[in-house]
């Protein structure tokens, strides 16, 4: 008989190496074990709370998938561990996000405990802010942080634009084209041709550049109440205790008449619409200003002047108003 076929030899396979239990609470990494990594972000005196660097992995596990933001009690979870936050858990009808599972009410009370230990930098801290808060303090002061990105100052459309001060000056010169100025005295007329049709109306924004600082010219007219108004304001680009420091008066006048307003400049801070509701501006009722306008009333053309001016203080203490150069 014939001998047999030789045996093939046989491959044998290797095991991987056996991989360490995973962590417990399924969300996204794992949060405990996350939780005990020593902080990345040292800060002297700062308590038995890890600080957490953006970007680190617990800072990771407490953004919301969804928004991106980050997450605060009540924060909630699938039953496969995948956390979102309150918010986006009606924005995704009861969803999970990541694997579609029901969501139902169950809380993730381990991410909210570890989040309870953690200090973190202010969400600016890239734009300059220096300070660290205890995670659920952190909102609060970013709510009202001196570094947080400024609204455009533009009123003739909603403008979503966002950033620093020299970034939105060269915004509004070169997307909305605005009237750009330097000194601390202006004359500007405004003209319309049937100033019986008051619908909001808002006339083009003017920029000045006068003690280093910018500010915007704003001049509006709307219904108050059933009178039909003009307004003409000042606001500064910047934040509201750098306002204090200046004074601004508007003028409006002729045949002998004028009105005359005198105050703080307010803070881009507040939006256009805010300050105009309150008033705080030289307000100019329609027949006042068609009075002013002269001729026969049909054309509004109204000419405000106005200056900008900074007090300091002599050596006696007297205060002294002064104009820039």
């Amino acid at each position: 008989p014939a001998p047999p076929p030789p045996s093939r030899p046989t491959k044998r396979r290797r095991r991987a190496p056996p991989q360490p239990p995973a962590p417990h609470a399924g969300a996204r990494g794992g949060i405990l074990a996350a939780a005990s990594r020593p902080a990345a972000y040292p800060k002297a005196g700062a308590g038995a709370g890890g600080i957490v660097a953006p970007g680190s992995s617990v800072h990771e596990l407490l953004e919301c998938p969804v928004c991106t933001n980050s997450m605060y009690p009540p924060i909630h979870q699938c039953q496969n561990g995948h956390t979102l936050c309150s918010t986006c858990k009606a924005r995704v009808h009861n969803r999970c996000p990541t694997c579609r599972q029901e969501l139902g009410d169950i809380r993730c009370l381990a991410l909210e405990k570890v989040a309870e230990s953690l200090e973190l930098p202010c969400k600016y801290y890239s734009l300059g802010c220096p300070e660290i808060f205890p995670y659920y303090s952190k909102i609060k002061h970013e709510a009202m942080c001196s570094f947080r990105p400024y609204s455009c100052p533009y009123a003739g459309s909603e403008c979503s634009v966002t950033g620093d001060i020299p970034y939105l000056v060269n915004h509004l010169r070169d997307d909305h084209k605005v009237d750009m100025h330097s000194g601390c005295t202006f004359n500007h007329r405004y003209v319309k041709s049937n100033p019986r049709e008051v619908e909001n109306a808002t006339w083009m924004l003017t920029v000045f550049h006068c003690f280093g600082q910018y500010f915007c010219l704003h001049f509006e007219a709307f219904q108050l109440g059933m009178a039909p108004v003009y307004m003409a304001f000042l606001r500064f680009m910047g934040d509201e205790n750098e306002a204090r420091n200046y004074s601004y008066s508007l003028e409006v006048g002729a045949n002998g008449r004028k009105m005359v307003w005198e105050g703080t400049p307010r803070s881009v801070r507040d939006s256009h619409r805010k300050v105009r509701d309150s008033h705080d501006g030289l307000l100019i009722q329609r027949n006042m200003a068609l009075f002013f306008s002269g001729g026969d009333r049909k054309e509004l053309k109204l000419r405000i002047t106005g200056r900008i001016w900074k007090e300091t203080q002599t050596p006696d203490g007297t205060c002294v108003p002064v104009l820039c150069s």
